[in-house]
């Protein structure tokens, strides 16, 4: 069980970033102010955190300085507005492991995510995925069919087939889609999924992606 703690004071990306970490099997917990991130942010509770630069109370600068004072040496990924080359330099050199600048993608996140945690010993992600007929290499971004006809998809076809395939057999909504491919500044009124699940199913087959009428999509086996 990898348990990652977000220490960000906008509920909506809380609530984004909970709900595509949850649905890829982590455990979150989320603070709301620098005070409250120092206080839970321990080795012995949490696998990484995801931490916020303009936390209410204390900086997140702060916050990441006085962790690494007292020893903890979780990953850090800093996830902020700040996008200048300063703020990213002091950061990484005050103990971040990664920065990422707001708005994000989602899939880059989770990306990360796995990469700090492969690095720092944590829970072993899984590079390839399957579903009766499908594979996907996470490493070489590659799909294959019936084991013998190799797909070569886009960054957004990839980051699609790739959350259809962490959930076979379950309807996945087109909300669900858009803030998990596009990220938490989707348009809701966006056709840009029915798009691309077009794409994907000229390349692997139409059978294996399901319309569920009202409901979404879903990836059969």
């Amino acid at each position: 069980m990898t348990r990652i703690l977000i220490a960000e004071d906008e509920e909506r990306i809380v609530a984004f970033l909970e709900k595509g970490l949850r649905a890829g099997g982590y455990v979150t917990t989320a603070v709301f102010s620098g005070h409250d991130a120092l206080a839970f942010a321990r080795d012995d509770d949490f696998d990484l955190l995801i931490l916020d630069l303009g936390l209410p109370g204390l900086d997140g600068s702060e916050v990441l300085r006085a962790m690494r004072a007292r020893g903890e040496r979780m990953p850090v990924i800093v996830l902020t507005a700040r996008d200048s080359v300063s703020d990213t330099v002091a950061s990484l050199e005050g103990g971040a492991d990664d920065y990422m600048t707001k708005p994000f993608r989602f899939e880059e996140l989770l990306a990360r995510v796995r990469v700090r945690l492969r690095d720092s010993g944590g829970a072993t992600e899984p590079t390839i995925l399957t579903a009766g007929r499908l594979t996907l290499d996470l490493r070489t971004r590659r799909a294959t069919v019936d084991d013998d006809r190799t797909v070569e998809l886009t960054a957004r076809e990839f980051a699609l087939l790739e959350t259809l395939l962490r959930h076979p057999e379950q309807v996945l909504s087109r909300e669900q889609l858009l803030s998990h491919v596009w990220g938490y500044d989707f348009d809701p009124g966006s056709n840009v999924v029915d798009v691309y699940i077009r794409y994907l199913r000229r390349k692997i087959g139409p059978e294996l992606i399901e319309t569920v009428r009202g409901m979404g999509y879903r990836l059969v086996r």
